[in-house]
């Protein structure tokens, strides 16, 4: 009950119902409730990439790559080889999952910027290798017809607002994960990494292992993201496995906050609503959205969420602050002068207050 005071927990909580309730309000408009709909497949894909860039600091651009993975493995079994739709999602996440460790085994040999470059790399292949194996891929043709998820008589999934809801609750397992990581030893030992490797390497911290798995689970959510993408747009070309798909989900976590919670959705909600509402001045629109882009980063370089997750921590060490001052004590987790200016100018979220601890 005490992690529901948490103010951090609660817009999270916010945010989810508020999309939770979309349909009350949009369920009469097929193609909105497709596009949001599109916008949480994006989302899950988008929190793999949380895994590796916010938590760990690795910049993993073959994201996009291991979406159209995803996407590719339950449209083409699902269409020339008739599998069901979970059948197909099974083999499809699993694969994915098992190209991403054996990519990242080769991938994580190097670091920084030469990380960056092999991985998009990497991600280019994959997009060359869909696009030109034409016996298999249909290359540009695309894959037509991609199943729905069966429920036999119970649920119809070709109804945009039974769809949505599978995707919503699938997000929501992925939120969760995010969460139990951030929460966890794990999530703390990535942290470090991402702080620092040489410290991390030097308290013990198995680094490899840590990086590697970390890449594994971001191809991992990147497959069911794509998964479940295949099915609710029904047609796939390509376009799905682009490094430009990449980049996409790149400004997601940017704008929404990397290494947050809530971060990559209400990061891909809200481009995806820019791309919407810009959708007629489609050659345009960059010039719109980048400066809009480039003004976050400048004022809120942690992103929306990160920036509010500051600004509730200052205003609760305030609070704290006052309330000791009127009993003449020293507020537990206020730092001292010198912590302070240790602390100066580091990330939000990677220092744990005490309402986080409670």
């Amino acid at each position: 009950m005490n992690a529901l005071k948490n103010p951090r927990i609660l817009g999270t909580l916010a945010v989810l119902l508020i999309i939770a309730l979309t349909p009350v309000a949009f369920g009469d408009e097929n193609y909105i409730m497709r596009v949001i709909t599109v916008g949480l497949c994006s989302a899950i894909a988008v929190y793999g990439m949380n895994i590796i860039l916010g938590f760990t600091g690795q910049l993993s651009l073959a994201q996009g790559g291991f979406f159209g993975i995803g996407a590719y493995t339950v449209g083409l079994l699902t269409t020339d080889f008739d599998w069901s739709f979970w059948q197909a999602f099974l083999v499809g996440v699993v694969g994915t999952s098992a190209i991403g460790y054996l990519f990242g085994l080769i991938a994580l040999r190097t670091k920084d910027e030469y990380f960056a470059i092999f991985t998009m790399a990497i991600g280019f292949i994959i997009y060359l290798t869909i696009s030109r194996w034409e016996s298999v891929t249909h290359a540009h043709s695309g894959v037509n017809n991609v199943k729905f998820p069966e429920a036999g008589d119970l649920i119809d999934f070709s109804n945009p607002t039974a769809m949505f809801y599978l995707v919503f609750i699938i997000l929501l397992a992925c939120v969760y994960v995010t969460y139990a990581i951030r929460r966890s030893s794990v999530g703390r030992t990535l942290l470090t990494i991402r702080t620092s490797e040489d410290l991390a390497d030097a308290i013990g911290v198995n680094v490899g292992l840590s990086k590697q798995l970390a890449f594994a689970a971001s191809a991992f959510f990147g497959g069911i993201g794509g998964g479940l993408y295949a099915s609710v747009v029904g047609f796939i070309g390509p376009d799905a496995a682009t490094v430009d798909k990449t980049f996409e989900f790149l400004m997601f976590i940017l704008v929404g906050g990397m290494g947050t919670v809530a971060g990559p959705l209400v990061g891909t909600m809200i481009v995806t609503f820019l791309f919407e509402l810009f959708q007629d001045f489609q050659a345009y629109r960059f010039i719109v959205l980048g400066p809009i882009i480039i003004a976050l980063v400048i004022f809120a370089p942690r992103g929306v969420v990160g920036y509010l997750g500051g600004f509730i921590d200052k205003r609760a060490r305030k609070r704290r602050i006052g309330s000791a001052r009127k009993d003449g004590s020293t507020p537990a987790g206020t730092p001292s002068s010198a912590d302070a200016a240790g602390h100066q100018g580091a990330p939000a979220d990677t220092i744990t207050t005490t309402e986080e601890k409670k």
